[in-house]
C-alpha cells in the first residue's frame, strides 16, 4: 500500500478582510512538495497576505491552512522550523556583520552553536558572500544585501522556502546568481514559493505558476499550459515601410489572425496557433505589391497570458 506524499503547502477557502475590504476572497493554492511554485498577481492582488496567512502571521475569517499535511497555527514551532522566509523588504541588522546577521536569524531555529556554525559557513558560500563575512550591512551594494537577506532567510536549510520579490533593484549579475542560487536550492530538496514582478524570472525557474487577483486563484498550470489557456498564438512583427488600408484588411481578414496594428512602418499581427501563419502574412503582402523588410514571429509570453486573464499588464 502507497502512501500519498502531502502537499507542502494546502489553502482552501481563505478569507482575509480588512475591514470593508475583501483581501482573500475564498483563496485555494496547493503547492506540491520538490516544486518551484510561482505565484503572480498585481500589486494589491492578495499575494504578501496569503503568504502572511499561510505563515501564521496574520489571522484570517475563514479558511483552513496545512503545510506538510499538519495544521498551521502560531505555535506550530516544529513546522514553522521547516520553513524559511526571505521578505521582499531587506530585513537585517545594520549594527551586526553580515556573519553576525546569518548566525542570529540561524540561532532562531538552531541553539546549538557547535551545529550552527557550518550552517552559517554554507549560506555564506552558497549566496557568494564569503569576502564580506566581517562587512556591516550598510557598506554592501543593493545586490550583496539582497544576497544577505536571502542567506538570513535559508542558513537553517529549511524544507520549504517563502521568497516575495528577492531581485527588485538588483544587478544583472546579482539576480543571476540569486535566480541559480534558487534553483540550486531546489535540487537539493527545499520546496520553493516565488512571487516576482519580472515574467522571465518566473517562467525561467518555476515548475507551476498561479496567477491571482482580488485576492482569488484566477488559473494554475506549468508555463506552456497556462499560455495554451488564452486565444493569442503567434505575435508577427513586419517593418512594411507603407502600407494601405485595403491590405490592411485583408490581413486582418486572414483565418487565424485575431489582431492587427500598423503604426510608423511596423505591422504588428497577434495569430491563433497555426503552421503557416507568417506564409499566409508575406503571401497578402506580395500579392499586394507592399513592399517589407525585417521579419520577428515569437510564440505568446506568459505576460500575454496575464493581461488577458487579468485585464491588467504586470508592472515593476
Amino acid at each position: 500500500m502507497t502512501t500519498s506524499v502531502p502537499p507542502a503547502v494546502s489553502v482552501h477557502g481563505l478569507v482575509k478582510r480588512y475591514g470593508d475590504v475583501l483581501a482573500l476572497d475564498y483563496f485555494d493554492l496547493d503547492v506540491r512538495q520538490g516544486e518551484i511554485f510561482g505565484l503572480l498577481g498585481p500589486n494589491g492582488s492578495g499575494k504578501t497576505t496569503a503568504i502572511n496567512c499561510i505563515l501564521a502571521l496574520l489571522t484570517y475569517d475563514a479558511g483552513q491552512v496545512g503545510v506538510f499535511g499538519s495544521p498551521m497555527t502560531p505555535t506550530s514551532y516544529a513546522l514553522k522550523r521547516r520553513i524559511g522566509v526571505v521578505p521582499q523588504e531587506v530585513a537585517v541588522f545594520y549594527e551586526l556583520t553580515v556573519e553576525e546577521n546569518i548566525d542570529y536569524f540561524c540561532s532562531l531555529y538552531v541553539p546549538e552553536k557547535r551545529t550552527r556554525t557550518p550552517m552559517v559557513d554554507e549560506a555564506i558560500a552558497f549566496v557568494g558572500l564569503d569576502d564580506y563575512r566581517r562587512f556591516r550591512p550598510g557598506k554592501l551594494s543593493g545586490g550583496l544585501l539582497r544576497r544577505l537577506n536571502i542567506a538570513c532567510g535559508i542558513a537553517h536549510r529549511p524544507d520549504l522556502i517563502f521568497f516575495d520579490e528577492p531581485t527588485v533593484a538588483v544587478d544583472p549579475q546579482s539576480r543571476n546568481a540569486i535566480l541559480e542560487g534558487i534553483q540550486n536550492m531546489n535540487r537539493q530538496g527545499s520546496t520553493v514559493v516565488y512571487t516576482s514582478h519580472y515574467m522571465e524570472e518566473v517562467e525561467e525557474i518555476c515548475t507551476r505558476i498561479m496567477i491571482m487577483d482580488h485576492g482569488q486563484a484566477l488559473a494554475t498550470g506549468t508555463n506552456a499550459e497556462l499560455k495554451a489557456m488564452i486565444g493569442t498564438g503567434e505575435k508577427i512583427q513586419i517593418d512594411v515601410p507603407e502600407l494601405d488600408e485595403a491590405t490592411l484588411a485583408r490581413l486582418d481578414a486572414l483565418p487565424h489572425v485575431t489582431r492587427t496594428l500598423y503604426r510608423e512602418g511596423t505591422l504588428e499581427l497577434a495569430c491563433q496557433n497555426g503552421t503557416h501563419n507568417v506564409s499566409d502574412v508575406l503571401a497578402v503582402l506580395q500579392r499586394d505589391g507592399a513592399q517589407f523588410g525585417r521579419i520577428y514571429a515569437e510564440p505568446p509570453t506568459l505576460n500575454d497570458v496575464f493581461l488577458e486573464i487579468t485585464g491588467t499588464e504586470l508592472r515593476d
